[in-house]
């Protein structure tokens, strides 16, 4: 069986974070588990493990399919559209 593809690899771009921890927790004095970045926009936003789920709100609000984690020592990003690994 062959691994599902993403459609969306042309929407990932050079980009820079948008801060050393998740934006959106930052900015209302939050807390995080961990972090994962837009690779369209460089928006940084806590994890699903994460009680706000910034990165998934993200997603559901620009529709920028694609993330990295950005944990020391984890190299995986994941596309919310078509639900696969990268």
């Amino acid at each position: 069986m062959s691994k599902p593809a993403c459609t969306h690899l042309d929407q990932i771009k050079n980009v820079t974070p948008s801060g050393k921890g998740c934006k959106e927790c930052l900015e209302t004095g939050d807390t995080w588990v961990h972090l994962r970045m837009c690779l369209s926009c460089g928006h940084v936003g806590c994890c699903d493990s994460s009680k706000n789920k910034h990165a998934r709100a993200h997603n559901a609000q620009t529709h920028h399919p694609i993330i990295q984690s950005v944990e020391p020592g984890e190299d995986w990003r994941w596309c919310y559209t078509d639900e696969v690994y990268l």
